[in-house]
């Protein structure tokens, strides 16, 4: 059944901007208890930084929303084991933020906002979301998305070793990591460009937006990305509105990038911010990047992210997270049950 397509005209439609309705308990549904350990925060991030830096922490801000199943696998998977949670609690004072909520944020330059509004000036898509801020109140590493717990484990210890001061990026503080068990290959997409592609050429020939898919040998994620996800045929159908290319983020090979340069693979992915493998940047056809997943993602949200840049929602849908809450609305009313963790 070909229903991205048929979704399309349908999805453009803003979800519920509030938390959903409280039940007997007076539980918001999906609501997931968090540690104990979290900060009490009257949500004065210039006085939580303050705070971690006099007790030598650093200031973790947690973007979270109710019936996340991500969120959910954060806090059990992750902030389960007494190893992450204990490292956690020792190095980072963590403040949960409602992307939904409406309890009243005092922001980085003393403006005052609410959860909602100030997630959204910091352009959160995915939940959770983490943002590990140093003294200073910048910004040291970013997770976009649910990170396994080795990862995670990573980027506690980058942040926390305060490694961005020797000037080591989070990639390549990982790059030489211990990898999971992996077939130990880069995959091949049929229809995808030929190698090495010419990314600026494309772009001039095509009217098709391009994914980059930006991966490495072994990557564990990636296999399940390539043989499970894709090869499902609602998401090989949404795929196949695409030009798209597969790299391997660490290769030195040189392509033809999308404005035209001619440098190592290794060097865009650095440029572009790449932390996570796979990670699916999207382009437009005249070359801009318009979105991209960095995250661990099942086959609901990798579908979901191809129809949101194919179909051109990204352009009057600025949230993903409301893209995708209309979108689950409007699988129901076609009798189609969405499993976000599927």
């Amino acid at each position: 059944m070909c229903w991205p397509l048929l979704l399309a005209s349908s999805l453009v439609t803003a979800a519920t901007d509030g938390p959903a309705d409280l039940g007997p308990a007076l539980v918001n549904p999906g609501y997931q208890e968090q540690p104990d350990w979290f900060k009490n925060s009257f949500l004065d991030i210039r006085e939580d930084i303050a705070d971690a830096t006099a007790e030598d922490r650093r200031l973790m801000l947690y973007f979270y929303q109710d019936g996340c199943p991500y969120c959910v696998k954060l806090l059990q998977d992750n902030f389960g084991q007494p190893s992450i949670a204990d490292y956690t609690r020792e190095q980072f004072d963590v403040v949960a933020i409602n992307l939904w909520g409406d309890r009243e944020v005092t922001g980085f330059s003393g403006e005052s906002t609410t959860e909602k509004d100030f997630g959204a000036a910091l352009k959160v898509q995915f939940t959770p979301t983490i943002l590990m801020l140093d003294e200073a109140g910048q910004v040291v590493l970013r997770i976009n998305g649910y990170f396994p717990p080795h990862r995670f484990q990573a980027a506690l210890r980058y942040v926390a070793e305060r490694r961005e001061q020797v000037g080591e990026s989070f990639a390549e503080f990982v790059a030489d990591l211990p990898t999971a068990e992996a077939t130990g290959s880069m995959h091949e997409v049929g229809g995808f460009l030929s190698s090495p592609p010419r990314l600026a050429e494309n772009r001039d020939h095509s009217m098709r937006p391009l994914v980059v898919m930006f991966e490495q040998p072994i990557c564990r994620d990636c296999d399940e990305l390539h043989l499970d996800i894709l090869r499902r045929e609602p998401v090989a159908y949404s795929l196949s509105a695409f030009d798209g290319v597969v790299l391997d983020t660490y290769s030195s090979e040189r392509i033809q990038t999308v404005d035209g340069r001619e440098i190592p693979i290794q060097d865009w992915a650095k440029e572009l911010g790449i932390t996570y493998t796979p990670t699916l940047v999207f382009f437009d056809p005249a070359g801009r990047e318009v979105f991209r997943t960095e995250g661990y993602f099942k086959a609901f949200h990798i579908h979901g992210a191809l129809d949101y840049v194919a179909t051109g929602a990204y352009q009057w849908e600025p949230s993903f997270q409301r893209y995708l809450a209309t979108r689950r609305e409007r699988l129901a009313e076609l009798g189609v049950a969405a499993n976000l963790m599927d």
